[in-house]
């Protein structure tokens, strides 16, 4: 569980660690966007090289983000397992009541497969490059012009930021939980489904106190300093936007453009 990225900050000065905190998460969520209209091989090996070249940029090995795939990978294989069986189209291979094995239906489990990575890469290289306090500053900054119909801006950033903070301190705590168990002969790794859950509940038990302490213990600490709320609180850290993020949003435009000719090729 502690191989989990989503959450982690790794300190650096690469090209992306500089881009301004706003940039990055509007290009993360554009990229997302722009990750639906690949439609055939030759658009996603395209995103697949615009991936790698952004995680070559923040100068982190793509090894490393391969580790973190791995404990959502059973996920995906079962999103990928539903695309393949419920899909129809061309060749039909194999078929069982409603479960069919077609053409149609492995090509579309691969683009699947492909996606939910690409998808996941690039939101944990947000996560990495970015502190948390950043995200949530860009996330307000961004939502700033829904202040006039009420919208708690400052609010919704301030739970992003906790969450994304708490996340990786979480997972550490259920890791040292599961070691603890496992030390006392909880099999955690075999057994039936319905043993593998059984194990899981005093691990999960634990974990819920453990979270419940740790939110009293920030709620008391914001008390004890005089938090009361948003209102007239200045920033430590401004963004500014450079021409490197300039440059990035060209960037992204390009790839939109590429995307939709190579759809059409």
């Amino acid at each position: 569980m502690n191989k989990v990225l989503l959450g982690r900050y790794l300190p650096g000065s690469s090209f992306i660690h500089r881009l301004d905190p706003r940039s990055k998460l509007v290009l993360s969520f554009y990229f997302i966007i722009v990750i639906f209209l690949a439609n055939n091989w030759s658009t996603y090996l395209f995103m697949l090289f615009v991936v790698a070249g952004c995680i070559l940029l923040a100068q982190i090995k793509l090894g490393f983000f391969w580790k973190g795939v791995q404990p959502l990978i059973w996920l995906i294989l079962f999103t990928v397992l539903l695309q393949i069986l419920f899909s129809r189209g061309g060749t039909i291979f194999w078929q069982w009541g409603p479960f069919s094995l077609t053409q149609t239906g492995i090509v579309s489990g691969i683009y699947v497969f492909f996606r939910f990575v690409l998808i996941i890469f690039m939101s944990t290289l947000l996560t990495l490059t970015t502190p948390p306090l950043e995200i949530a500053g860009a996330l307000e900054s961004l939502l700033k012009p829904l202040k006039k119909i009420h919208f708690p801006v400052y609010e919704v950033s301030l739970m992003l930021s906790i969450a994304l903070r708490f996340v990786p301190t979480l997972i550490d705590e259920a890791a040292k939980i599961m070691n603890a168990q496992r030390s006392r002969g909880v099999n955690f790794d075999s057994g039936s489904l319905r043993q593998r859950l059984n194990a899981v509940v005093p691990v999960l038990i634990p974990l819920f106190v453990s979270a419940f302490n740790r939110a009293e213990d920030l709620a008391t600490a914001m008390e004890a300093r005089g938090y009361h709320g948003g209102e007239g609180r200045t920033k430590y850290r401004i963004n500014q936007w450079h021409l490197r993020d300039t440059v990035s949003v060209v960037f992204f435009l390009l790839v939109t453009i590429v995307m939709i000719l190579l759809r059409t090729w």
